[in-house]
């Protein structure tokens, strides 16, 4: 594995990370993730060692390829890089850093630019959904100038509209895992819905908040985010994910109603963390919730055809055009569209640090017949205490972990005060 790879890190909605083409990383999935984990700096909170920002949001990674799909143009992997953990996660989609890749794609000359403009369908490797981008070329070349504003983002760029054609049901197989339109968990009523990204949409009045304080209130408020986290364990079960302690899926949302009869406010979770403004797979599936009717965000009803709504969050608003068919109980999302902008940062050569290569040394056993060392346990506490029978229990364990099979302890354990 080479210690030096191409990168280009780049402002994909209201995310960042580095882009990759599948060819730069490694072959192999396990050598792959060890390197995004040194790339990012997963290891240390503040991310010092990589090009991750500390948060969640910064902690991301696009691999793109050509597409192995027959009616796609590219094939978009996304990856969620722990902070402060050495964890790899690619079971959920990111739209933010989706914006990003047929830009991306269109300077390594993944696809052919066209004249004015240029439509990509990206084929997204961790759902299987397809997503037609639509971007900017002027006189074939891509362009990151626009007048295009998104909350969240400072200054304005070229409009990336994304178009969302089958990601309902994506990751579980059903728009509504559970089978239900609302769940009631821990006496709280829930919505599980599968619609771009997992959700678990909750009231914020069933949980005592209002859906409207910025981030860092409900990220202080730590009842709040343990009650939100075990109503996600519980979630993730029903909806067929198995125990997501250790993923980002289900994400949690509280919905409260917006300022119009198309509005509705979001606080998105990421999974323990408020977002600073929201996510773009996020938004689509509150939308479809807003739009569909029996769910806990449903607050209109409406019938088949297009409808602008808006989603409310904490750094502004994001406009999602979703299309329904059908009436009643029988209606579905088929289509859901909203515009992005994105900007290249830098494009050059990332330096991966020693310890990607590394590998522990194996613990080599002791030949039959060698002699065993005593091992002596020091514990903080008087003879005959408590821990005194704890060592005298867990001294054999240890023993045998040390590769002394067969064999007790023989050294003597002390107790100190």
């Amino acid at each position: 594995m080479s210690k030096t790879i191409p990168c280009v890190l780049m402002r994909a909605g209201t995310s960042r990370g580095p882009f990759f083409l599948r060819e730069w990383l490694p072959e192999n999935d396990e050598e792959r993730d060890q390197a995004l984990i040194g790339a990012i700096g997963a290891s240390d909170p503040l991310q010092l060692d990589g090009v991750g920002g500390g948060s969640t949001l910064n902690s991301k990674v696009a691999i793109v390829s050509r597409s192995a799909q027959p009616d796609c143009d590219l094939d978009y992997l996304f990856v969620q890089v722990g902070v402060g953990n050495c964890s790899v996660d690619t079971r959920p989609n990111c739209g933010n850093m989706l914006s990003g890749v047929a830009p991306f794609a269109i300077e390594q000359g993944l696809v052919r630019a066209e004249r004015d403009t240029t439509r990509v369908r990206v084929h997204n490797v961790n759902t299987g959904a397809r997503i037609d981008v639509t971007v900017r070329t002027p006189d074939g070349r891509i362009t990151y100038d626009g007048d295009t504003r998104i909350d969240g983002v400072a200054g304005t760029g070229a409009p990336i509209l994304l178009d969302f054609l089958d990601a309902w049901g994506a990751v579980t197989g059903q728009v509504f895992p559970t089978g239900n339109r609302i769940d009631v968990i821990h006496g709280v009523e829930v919505t599980c819905i599968d619609a771009a990204m997992p959700l678990m949409i909750v009231r914020a009045c069933d949980l005592g908040v209002s859906g409207r304080e910025a981030p860092a209130t409900l990220d202080s408020d730590a009842a709040l985010l343990s009650r939100l986290e075990a109503l996600r364990l519980q979630a993730g079960l029903l909806m067929g994910l198995g125990d997501v302690s250790d993923s980002v899926i289900p994400k949690p949302v509280l919905v409260s109603p917006g300022d119009s009869r198309d509005s509705i406010t979001s606080r998105y979770f990421t999974p323990r963390k408020c977002h600073a403004s929201h996510a773009v797979t996020g938004a689509i599936g509150v939308a479809s919730a807003f739009a569909l009717p029996g769910t806990v965000a449903s607050q209109n009803e409406r019938h088949a055809g297009r409808h602008a709504l808006v989603v409310l969050h904490p750094a502004g608003r994001i406009e999602v055009e979703v299309e329904l068919e059908g009436e009643g109980d029988a209606t579905k999302v088929t289509r859901a569209a909203l515009v992005r902008t994105a900007r290249k940062i830098m494009a050059g050569e990332l330096h991966l640090p020693d310890y990607v290569f590394s590998r522990p040394e194996p613990i080599a056993k002791p030949s039959v017949g060698s002699r065993a060392k005593p091992l002596q346990i020091i514990l903080p506490t008087r003879a005959g205490g408590g821990n005194d029978a704890v060592a005298h229990l867990i001294g054999p364990r240890i023993g045998r972990l040390l590769g002394q099979e067969g064999s007790s302890i023989t050294g003597p354990v002390r107790t100190e005060g």
